[in-house]
């Protein structure tokens, strides 16, 4: 023995090592070229004007998360859109007043069409609520009314619960995107890049009850939920 190292050992022990390697390497870059295509095409869904939708339905529900949202939803019962209107997720200590308090004009609407419900804490329930309300009114068609970068999320989910429903979406864009749009600021980015991790999860999700694998719903973790009369609660 010389006690020199065995540079050719050596090199046949990276080049393996290198080899095995490859197939990761591969998985990797494949997956992060797949996840920006998909991110691109997320993003190009997100619609930075808002279109009246086409047509009328039997009712309108908004998924509470920014007060563009109810005004718009309000505005669009108000021109007879839908015979009545359900805001889904809201908190449970707030009622009637705090929408007036923004929407001062709306007290008579508030009064006669619109239904709050306080027991929906994520787009999920959102939907589980939303179609239990459509089955009480005997609904068939809805106009769904959301944030933009929220809609497609919202999508997956309502049509999920409500495969029968005729379901019309609405995308409202928020008052900060209207002036500059999202990539301009690292926190609108970081939003649609989130909001696009959860549209993935929801779809894996929704694609697993397709083959038998449901994950627990959430209305069966309590009695149900209660959709109350705004008129009901200040």
């Amino acid at each position: 023995m010389t006690g020199r190292p065995d540079h050719s050992r050596m090199s046949e022990a990276e080049m393996r090592a290198r080899a095995g390697g490859w197939p990761v390497t591969r998985f990797v870059v494949s997956f992060v070229i797949i996840f920006l295509a998909g991110f691109a095409w997320f993003a190009g869904q997100l619609h930075s004007e808002e279109i009246k939708p086409e047509r009328h339905a039997d009712g309108i529900v908004v998924l509470t998360g920014g007060a563009s949202r109810v005004a718009d939803a309000l505005d669009l019962l108000s021109r007879g859109y839908g015979k009545r209107l359900l805001i889904s997720g809201v908190h449970p200590a707030n009622g009637t007043a705090d929408i007036l308090r923004a929407q001062p004009e709306r007290e008579t609407l508030l009064s006669c069409c619109v239904d709050l419900d306080r027991s929906a804490v994520n787009t999920r329930s959102n939907a589980t609520e939303t179609r239990r309300w459509v089955k009480e009114r005997g609904f068939r068609s809805l106009i769904v009314v959301t944030s933009n970068y929220h809609m497609p999320r919202a999508s997956v989910e309502l049509s999920h619960a409500m495969p029968d429903i005729d379901l019309i979406f609405y995308p409202v864009v928020s008052e900060a995107w209207r002036g500059e749009p999202w990539w301009h600021s690292a926190a609108g980015i970081r939003l649609v890049a989130l909001e696009y991790v959860k549209y993935l999860a929801a779809q894996v999700r929704v694609r697993l009850a397709a083959f038998g694998i449901v994950f627990p719903e959430w209305e069966d973790t309590g009695k149900g939920a209660m959709v109350r009369p705004a008129h009901s609660a200040g």
